[in-house]
């Protein structure tokens, strides 16, 4: 960029060191002050940024609203084109690198759970590729099989040799795909991982104040056994140090014959097994990844399943309690406003279908921490990140965004009005300073950001995190059916015709936007709960709804809880007839709406899930 901030030469990527067709970064700067140092170039450096600028400014400034219809017909190209790239053996949809692109799945499921009844077929090869995908990456080395939680990415095409970093962000997709998959097929399998994940991050990535860090780093010291004291460490940091293990490690740290049983398990050996070392990293190391089944390391030592699982996890404690004592990855300690509204809904998800109280716990102590350190209400302002009680970045869309989605998560969970309040409250600041309401869609930033910027830009591919506008334009979906709020439901149709074009070019792009067009197509449902929320009665109909809504089998779907006299008179003022729904001969009464039309209050929740299929 010039001294004025205008730019004039850009890349992604320059290496150390030069090679044939890539310069390196070093001496891409010295021949950029070369030239700037030579007046004639100089001119000509400032001529062709004013140029660009205009030219950006021109192109993203000037893009019409389409004006197409919704095209139902567009998931279903999405997920004929998912099919074209899957790898059906290893699962995930492209060669090395993989990254586990939690939104595929997302939508997939999804998918599977919309189209069940209406193209069986389809459906079903949408739930096998995303639970295929979901299998091989838990038992590969991307997953953390002592600590839990995922690592960025995978290196080799069967997950199993990773870049050991760990965001915060990957994670919570991740326990949300798993919680869905969980309740797709009821395998225990999905609930175990998603429960290990929710657990590493409560345990090593939580603020002592209620906040989510950041990441930990894919390098850290690592300790030296092979120089018979364990404290001794290597004065270079390596990738994978903290995780990785030699044979003889385990040799020395594990009895008798569970050194065979865990090495078949995890496919360890005396040479190390990471095949694919392009740099030479990992010689002699093991990278723990489930080679064989559990069924299969029962037969092979001839013992029962029960006692061959006791015997593993016995070796993995002591694996996990050797590895604590080494020195750990460095940890990025900022709490990132839009990635901890995405480990909100992770943990409130998790509590609505695991029912674990610790984990709504955190989800309300991570949406109190946010409203505290990076909320201020006289400007009604979020704030980007804080570390050490220092935050003075501006929010961006994603950070209303996904925090907009974690308070509606959160308020599904405990029904605390409050939590949908001020997810209104945020919607309104985002429909005031970020909607285009021209051509539809969500601008980054405010348009008093920075004064420097060349334009207001619009995040619209939904990539390793979602794009911030097929996020918004659900959650003014999901809103608009807690209050009859038009203007939100005219925003969020008026953004998804504006990208329906872009949709209709290359629809695996915009995984989330063809799940919140799915929403947007279905005839919107209001279940009204009239009981207490820790009877019985009320738990078991909220489980249903709940499996349900997981999944997505029902995708426009409000859920209010009359929980007493306080609740029915604040929500009536959304909704009037709520004043007619009660409990009926003291039982917990479940009433399902459309159209502002109520059915026969039900008491049993089979009744209501038989009503809502």
């Amino acid at each position: 960029m010039t001294p004025d901030l205008k730019p004039f030469f850009g890349g992604s990527y320059f290496p150390p060191e030069s090679k044939p067709g890539m310069i390196s970064w070093i001496d891409l700067l010295q021949k950029i002050a070369a030239a700037w140092n030579d007046p004639e170039q100089r001119k000509k450096i400032t001529s062709s940024a004013e140029s660009l600028a205009g030219t950006i400014s021109q192109y993203l400034s000037s893009q019409p609203a389409a004006k197409e219809a919704l095209d139902s017909k567009l998931s279903d190209r999405a997920v004929d084109a998912f099919k074209s790239s899957f790898d059906e053996f290893s699962g995930g949809f492209s060669d090395a690198p993989k990254f586990p692109s939690p939104g595929n799945q997302n939508f997939l499921l999804s998918y599977s759970a919309t189209h069940l009844n209406s193209d069986k077929n389809r459906a079903k090869e949408a739930k096998n590729m995303a639970l295929t995908t979901l299998y091989a990456i838990a038992n590969g080395g991307i997953y953390d099989h002592l600590g839990g939680g995922f690592h960025r990415y995978s290196t080799d095409e069967n997950w199993h040799v990773p870049h050991f970093e760990k965001m915060l962000y990957d994670n919570a997709q991740l326990i949300i795909n798993y919680l869905q998959a969980y309740q797709h097929n009821g395998d225990s399998f999905f609930k175990s991982v998603a429960r290990e994940t929710i657990e590493y991050v409560l345990r090593d990535m939580t603020h002592p104040k209620g906040g989510f860090y950041s990441a930990e780093d894919a390098d850290s010291f690592p300790a030296d056994f092979d120089q018979a004291a364990e404290s001794k460490k290597s004065k270079e940091k390596a990738e994978g140090a903290f995780y990785t293990w030699t044979f003889k490690e385990v040799q020395r740290l594990l009895p008798g014959t569970l050194v065979e049983v865990l090495a078949y398990r995890y496919g360890l050996s005396p040479e190390g097994n990471v095949k694919y070392d392009p740099f030479n990293e990992f010689k002699g190391d093991n990278i723990l990844w489930k080679a064989h089944t559990l069924d299969e390391t029962a037969q092979k030592f001839n013992q029962p399943l029960k006692e061959i699982i006791q015997r593993l996890k016995e070796g993995e404690k002591i694996l996990f309690n050797v590895r604590k004592k080494r020195p750990r990855p460095h940890l990025d300690d900022k709490d990132i406003t839009s990635w901890n509204g995405l480990m909100i809904s992770a943990m409130a998800r998790g509590y609505q279908i695991l029912g674990t109280e610790s984990y709504l716990l955190s989800a309300k102590r991570a949406a109190k921490f946010i409203q505290s350190h990076l909320y201020n209400p006289e400007k009604k302002q979020l704030y980007r990140s804080w570390r050490d009680d220092r935050t003075k970045v501006l929010g961006v869309a994603s950070d209303y965004a996904f925090l907009i989605q974690g308070l509606i998560d959160l308020y599904e969970s405990d029904f605390d009005l409050k939590w949908l309040d001020w997810a209104m409250e945020l919607a309104d600041v985002q429909l005031n300073r970020f909607y285009d309401a021209r051509h539809g869609g969500f601008f980054m930033t405010e348009a008093n950001h920075d004064k420097h910027l060349i334009v207001r830009v619009k995040e619209e591919y939904d990539n390793v995190i979602p794009a911030a506008g097929s996020v918004s334009t659900l959650n003014f979906i999901r809103l608009s059916g807690y209050a009859d709020r038009s203007d939100l439901k005219t925003a969020a149709e008026k953004t998804l015709k504006s990208f329906v074009t872009k949709m209709r070019q290359n629809p695996t792009a915009f995984t989330q936007m063809l799940v919140t067009m799915n929403s947007a197509q279905a005839k919107p449902v209001q279940i009204i709960i009239a009981g207490q929320a820790n009877d019985g009665g009320t738990r078991d109909m909220l489980k249903k709804i709940r499996t349900m809504s997981v999944i997505g089998s029902i995708p426009s779907m409000t859920i209010f809880l009359v929980n007493n006299e306080k609740d029915r008179t604040r929500l009536k003022k959304r909704f009037s007839f709520i004043e007619s729904i009660t409990q009926k001969q003291g039982k917990t009464a479940a009433y399902v709406c459309q159209d502002f039309s109520c059915s026969q209050p039900v008491t049993d929740a089979n009744m209501l899930q038989n009503l809502l299929k």
